[in-house]
């Protein structure tokens, strides 16, 4: 009986651990005025990023591991689009000119896996054009700049205009 029991026990601590999807990327948390992003930081690691590891016309969780999120902290915009305050997950669509950026209210995502079942969740898709850099960007990056929350990898930049209240 105390056998059963201790397996028992056992098993609702191990199994638990093991059915966990494990992180494989370093994660980030960046901030601009009202907004956070957290994301997985992917490395290019001499890999054809845009056209090859992600694809073109796919979706993609903008990121590694569990789907990138955003937060606006106040009401606001995103790509001129009108966005409540409220946390979302980012996912992306990228084309070789422009990419699709969709922000969708169903959190705790795991990659774009899941996506198409959560896509009447979108809460908005704008386009942003791509602007080609002259020197690959290693690891994945986002950041805010000049209004702009900027998505960064390997040769690719795409910036989308973002204001909160």
């Amino acid at each position: 009986m105390q056998r059963l029991l201790f397996f028992l026990l056992a098993g609702l601590f191990i199994l638990p651990a093991c059915s966990r999807q494990s992180r494989k990327s370093p994660h980030e948390t960046v901030e601009g005025d009202n907004v956070k992003v957290t994301y997985g930081r992917p490395y290019k690691k001499g890999r054809e990023i845009f056209g090859g590891l992600e694809q073109y016309g796919k979706v993609w969780r903008t990121g590694a591991d569990e789907a990138t999120e955003i937060t606006f902290e106040k009401d606001g915009t995103f790509g001129g689009q009108p966005v409540k305050a409220g946390t979302y997950t980012l996912f992306t669509i990228p084309e070789k000119n422009e990419w699709t950026i969709i922000l969708n209210s169903q959190l705790g995502q795991w990659g774009a896996y899941e996506y198409e079942e959560h896509k009447a969740k979108d809460v908005l898709k704008i386009k942003a054009p791509v602007k080609q850099l002259s020197e690959p960007v290693e690891q994945l990056t986002i950041r805010f700049e000049s209004g702009n929350m900027i998505i960064e990898w390997d040769t690719t930049q795409v910036a989308v205009p973002v204001s909160t209240s």
